[in-house]
């Protein structure tokens, strides 16, 4: 389906770009990582509400569902090569997409909690964040790209295997994606950044091929 690819390379693109505007915002403007005091996260939370909650719709729910286009566009554009491999992938696709979706969506509801929460007892706002963050953070992957890692394995293996992508782009695909499991070992965890920063260079190169291939198959 023409249709299915050329969404899936605007998700692509849009993943990408989601992806460089939430590392901006908590990395650069919000300094989120360098704050461990948990008291310090929640004022910095209640005082920065509706930035976060808008970067979580982005990053998390708004890139589960384009994570979803995108899972499903590649199947239909390489089903034919490989495609017991792309059924595995699609699978991991789409459970990686459903558990960011329940992460930024829990995210979300427990920052109103702790914000109502914060005017009357801050303390108590404090342990409830920590309680709220690691459940989000467990379902947002922080503790190990694995699912992100195996899906873009996946895909890549796959296209090497049956074509439908450039080879550089598969290569590229296939480090990113060990890069990716090799987060889930504690002493690794800290090369999630450089999984971030691969994945998004391979997003970007996945839909300027799918919208540049859509365009051809119509010409």
């Amino acid at each position: 389906m023409k249709a299915l690819q050329k969404f899936g390379g605007f998700a692509a693109l849009f993943m990408a770009l989601s992806h460089l505007i939430g590392i901006v915002i908590f990395l650069a403007i919000l300094d989120y990582l360098s704050i461990t005091d948990p008291a310090q996260k929640v004022a910095l939370n209640v005082e920065k509400q509706t930035v976060i909650f808008a970067t979580n719709l982005l990053m998390y729910v708004f890139f589960g569902f384009a994570l979803i286009v995108l899972s499903l566009a590649l199947y239909d554009h390489m089903k034919s090569g490989a495609p017991a491999l792309m059924q595995v992938a699609t699978a991991v696709g789409i459970i990686w997409a459903g558990s960011l979706i329940a992460s930024g969506m829990a995210a979300n509801a427990g920052l109103s909690t702790v914000v109502a929460l914060y005017a009357k007892d801050p303390t108590q706002a404090a342990l409830t964040f920590q309680a709220i963050e690691s459940i989000t953070n467990g379902l947002g992957n922080a503790n190990g790209e694995i699912l992100g890692g195996m899906w873009t394995l996946l895909v890549s293996l796959a296209a090497l295997r049956g074509g439908g992508l450039p080879k550089a782009l598969n290569i590229l695909g296939l480090l990113v994606g060990a890069i990716g499991i090799i987060t889930i070992l504690p002493a690794m965890n800290d090369l999630t950044g450089l999984f971030g920063m691969g994945q998004i260079i391979w997003f970007i190169g996945l839909g300027i091929f799918l919208l540049r291939n859509q365009t051809i198959e119509m010409a």
